[in-house]
């Protein structure tokens, strides 16, 4: 929720929105991905009722969960998927290692890192005035976990 509300700022001055997991973007004919986050910039927004979205946001965002099959289903499965479909920006954003990688599609429908960071601000590609501060977003995970944690030993 943290980086969600962090693009919403960013994206809401500029007449686009943020889409969450239930946005299934079309990578095929008959094909789509949900990935965690999508934004759309102003005059390339889909209608809100699209069971298949065909318009390609300007960047996705998938959150790596602990399992490995997931892990490698983001990091190599959707590459080619995305690309496919477009989407100009793929950030790969890692709770457990703790680190944000943000791909750009060259001219090749290829993605190339643009940037890869763990900590500190950093400004984000593809996104004019973005910068995040990946400390807080970590601070905010390590309390997400900790209240996972005293949930657990309460049950």
């Amino acid at each position: 929720m943290w980086l969600a509300s962090a693009l919403r700022a960013w994206v809401r001055p500029r007449h686009g929105y943020v889409a969450g997991s239930q946005a299934k973007i079309a990578v095929g004919e008959r094909r789509g991905r949900k990935p965690d986050l999508s934004i759309y910039l102003r005059g390339k927004t889909p209608a809100l009722a699209d069971n298949l979205i065909r318009v390609s946001p300007h960047l996705v965002v998938e959150v790596i969960s602990q399992r490995p099959r997931d892990g490698r289903r983001d990091r190599v499965e959707k590459l080619g998927d995305y690309a496919g479909a477009g989407i100009r920006y793929y950030w790969i954003l890692d709770p457990q290692l703790r680190t944000l990688e943000v791909l750009e599609l060259d001219k090749q429908a290829h993605y190339r890192v643009a940037m890869a960071r763990g900590q500190g601000r950093v400004r984000i590609p593809g996104c004019p005035g973005l910068a995040l501060n990946l400390d807080d977003l970590w601070a905010e995970v390590d309390e997400a976990e900790r209240q996972q944690k005293r949930r657990r030993s309460k049950r």
